[in-house]
């Protein structure tokens, strides 16, 4: 039986879009929500308290309020709260081990030290045995959703298409977690999945004259060398196998992949401008204390803006 997806909120706006986006993927997967607020007490009174209140008076109204907002948007969501007396990055951690997905504000620095990409929400991550997902402040339900040149009124929205899911895609190791993850994110929406693969080759094209080849870049066709044509047409057959066995898993999931010569976090963000929502994944476990994202999700995560899932795998 799937379990509850926790969202962490800190009195941030990020932290409260991504609850109301957590909202939707519960609703999605037919769970529970489950909100949690981390806190922690201080030597002396933290100055975002007001004077009238004490520490743990102050966490229990942002948990309040988050939660009330997110009723009011979903009056048949399951909600639980739970307030959290502990350091903010080993409280959301122990919330992610009972859930299969725990949800963050990105890029935010709330008023009790917030998820600022680079600092706590970096170090979840990091450290995290669960996927994570990174929403920023701003996105509503209508974003996840292709436009409507007409406009769309609110209750109208859960019935126009999605936006497709974005997958970065590396061939090197075995990311079963990671590909199944994004399978069955583009299946629940009801959308296409779009896998992205970038590479890197040793060798320039050679000076001499060749038979001219086309390559499959999103800027459209372009000459390549003869060495460069054949290191793409190894790429695709490999990105080609590894998908084989998850088309056929998810039939009704509409693929299309491209493989192009480049730098991974470019070709990512570009590849996520008009998506709803990217699937990057991050290899291991990292106890130590610090930053240990890889550098292609850490770029992303400072560039994308459609909500990013981090999935451990390998």
């Amino acid at each position: 039986m799937p379990r509850d997806i926790v969202v962490g909120i800190d009195g941030s706006t990020e932290g409260l879009a991504a609850a109301h986006w957590a909202a939707q993927e519960a609703q999605r997967r037919g769970t529970g929500l489950g909100v949690i607020h981390v806190w922690h007490r201080h030597a002396r009174p933290a100055p975002y308290v007001p004077m009238d209140s004490t520490e743990r008076e102050w966490a229990e109204q942002l948990l309040g309020e988050a939660v009330r907002s997110v009723r009011a948007a979903h009056p048949w969501l399951r909600i639980t709260d739970r307030l959290v007396c502990d350091s903010t990055v080993a409280g959301l951690l122990e919330a992610a081990a009972d859930t299969d997905l725990l949800v963050l504000g990105s890029r935010g620095l709330g008023p009790v030290g917030g998820f600022l990409t680079g600092s706590v929400s970096q170090r979840v991550v990091g450290r995290s045995a669960r996927p994570v997902v990174l929403v920023r402040a701003g996105r509503s339900a209508a974003d996840e959703h292709l436009p409507s040149t007409d406009g769309v009124a609110p209750e109208e929205i859960p019935q126009t298409p999605y936006r497709h899911v974005v997958l970065g895609l590396q061939t090197d190791r075995p990311c079963d977690e990671l590909i199944e993850f994004a399978f069955d994110a583009a299946r629940r929406r009801g959308t296409g999945l779009s896998v992205v693969h970038a590479f890197r080759t040793a060798f320039r094209p050679a000076p001499v004259p060749s038979v001219p080849l086309v390559s499959a870049t999103p800027e459209g066709p372009a000459p390549v060398s003869w060495p460069h044509a054949q290191a793409l047409a190894d790429e695709e057959r490999t990105v080609a196998a590894v998908l084989r066995p998850w088309r056929e898993k998810y039939p009704t999931v509409p693929v299309t992949e491209t493989v192009t010569e480049g730098r991974a976090a470019v070709v990512l963000v570009r590849a996520a401008q008009d998506g709803g929502l990217l699937v990057v994944g991050r290899r291991g476990l990292d106890h130590r204390v610090g930053v240990f994202t890889g550098p292609v999700t850490h770029a992303v995560l400072h560039h994308v803006g459609c909500p990013v899932a981090v999935v451990p795998h390998g």
